[in-house]
């Protein structure tokens, strides 16, 4: 990378909540940000939303899709270089009890939360080898950390990601490159707008009687705000960070605590 060239993150499922975020703060140091995702139209309004078109742009792919993946990289990179700030947070949340979750509806949430995470590292690693500096960070969940009832595979594929960040932290310690994952507890995003709308569907209670009875576990007794999840994201990926290595750091208003 030349010294005048500013540092390429991007950021997966960074049309709105935590990944648009993520995309604003690595935008404010000073980063060029490709924002990656499935829909055309949502990239476009994230991109006009953040301005500054000469450093920021869109690629679309499924991230589920390897071939997909290495080609908007391949389209990514050729505008601003180096992949050198991975920010893996496109995900999906399906509740279903474990009885009556389905094989398509597991390998979905395989596919999308800890699939998906590993092509996408692989497109990257390989740039960030070849310049001796990366950092990659995994937006994983609390329930990475813990169980949930009725989500047993995302808990599944969550608990992989942090698997996946601690393992290859190790072997990319020696290299210039960092690997963390961030687990934000509920977080007040679509996702969560969703799991609001099951728990009244099946409930019967007001939106802000669940979304109350989602802020219950949190100790601040609110929902988590993207921003906050993206505050903690974009420290990660600075210079300052470099001792910081496969870690997963809840956010969570203190909901989780590990040892």
């Amino acid at each position: 990378m030349s010294a005048d060239r500013a540092r390429h993150a991007l950021v997966t499922g960074a049309s709105r909540g935590i990944g648009f975020s993520v995309a604003q703060k690595l935008l404010a140091q000073g980063l060029n940000v490709t924002l990656m995702g499935r829909g055309q139209a949502g990239l476009e309004a994230a991109c006009a939303k953040l301005g500054h078109p000469d450093r920021v742009g869109w690629v679309s792919a499924d991230i589920g899709d390897a071939a997909a993946v290495r080609q908007a990289f391949e389209q990514a990179q050729a505008r601003f270089g180096v992949v050198s700030v991975l920010v893996n947070n496109a995900g999906q949340a399906v509740s279903e009890r474990f009885d009556r979750l389905d094989e398509a509806g597991w390998h979905n949430m395989i596919a999308v939360n800890l699939t998906g995470t590993f092509h996408c590292i692989q497109a990257a690693l390989p740039g960030m080898y070849e310049q001796k500096w990366g950092r990659i960070v995994n937006v994983a969940s609390t329930a990475g950390l813990v169980g949930y009832a009725y989500v047993s595979a995302y808990c599944a594929a969550k608990h992989g990601v942090v698997g996946l960040t601690r393992s290859l932290a190790l072997e990319a310690a020696r290299k210039g490159v960092t690997v963390n994952a961030v687990c934000p507890g509920y977080t007040e995003t679509d996702l969560v707008q969703e799991a609001l709308d099951n728990i009244m569907s099946k409930t019967g209670l007001s939106r802000e009687q669940a979304k109350a009875k989602l802020a219950e576990g949190n100790p601040q007794g609110r929902l988590v705000q993207p921003e906050e999840v993206a505050d903690a994201v974009a420290y990660l990926c600075q210079e300052g960070a470099s001792a910081i290595n496969g870690q997963a750091i809840p956010v969570d208003g203190g909901e989780v605590m590990v040892g």
